[in-house]
């Protein structure tokens, strides 16, 4: 039987409401319709203010600590960040200065964006993407990026989003069913 996975998710918006948010919401829900998972939503609006000042991961509250502790553990990483002048936000950047630097490796990680125009869009390719290879993670091929004329009442009101969010979940399943089959397949270490 398949291990239920963690799937945490990571939006990097700072107020509510949020597009980057609702973009999230979507996913998430696309990916645990279609395969058992725990889910666990981090809203970077909400934390910042426990752990924007600090410089250093012992110095970070137990709240900030669980946090990290969840990414880390991922099966699953859902990261999305708001574009502001060609890149994912200097908060977003800072609280995954906190993650182990080998947390990450083989961890698939489904990137999605936000920002207020198409030219934007390729912030995905250009910013997220080499942030996740530095934590040699498995960055899943697509990703999904949608502009503000694509939310209305920050809720997804674009056909063309939902079939965006629906191709990247259909090509995130094969790889979180491969991961929940491997796990449960891996021998158990028995103490010498």
């Amino acid at each position: 039987m398949p291990k239920k996975l963690k799937i945490v998710a990571v939006s990097g918006g700072l107020q509510r409401p949020s597009r980057t948010l609702a973009l999230v919401e979507n996913l998430l829900e696309g990916l645990t319709d279609a395969v058992p998972a725990d889910t666990c939503l981090i809203e970077l609006g909400e934390i910042v203010p426990k752990f924007g000042s600090v410089l250093q991961r012992a110095r970070l509250p137990p709240e900030i600590e669980s946090i990290l502790r969840n990414i880390e553990t991922a099966d699953l990483l859902l990261v999305a960040s708001p574009i502001y002048r060609g890149s994912y936000t200097g908060l977003f950047k800072h609280l995954f200065d906190f993650v182990h630097h080998e947390s990450l490796i083989d961890v698939p990680v489904l990137l999605a964006a936000t920002g207020g125009s198409d030219r934007h869009a390729l912030a995905i390719d250009h910013q997220l993407r080499p942030l996740f290879s530095f934590f040699q993670a498995h960055t899943l091929p697509i990703g999904v990026y949608a502009t503000d004329k694509e939310f209305v009442n920050y809720r997804v009101a674009s056909d063309a989003l939902r079939a965006r969010i629906a191709l990247a979940v259909e090509r995130a399943v094969p790889v979180l069913r491969n991961r929940s089959q491997r796990a449960v397949a891996a021998p158990a270490l028995v103490p010498a």
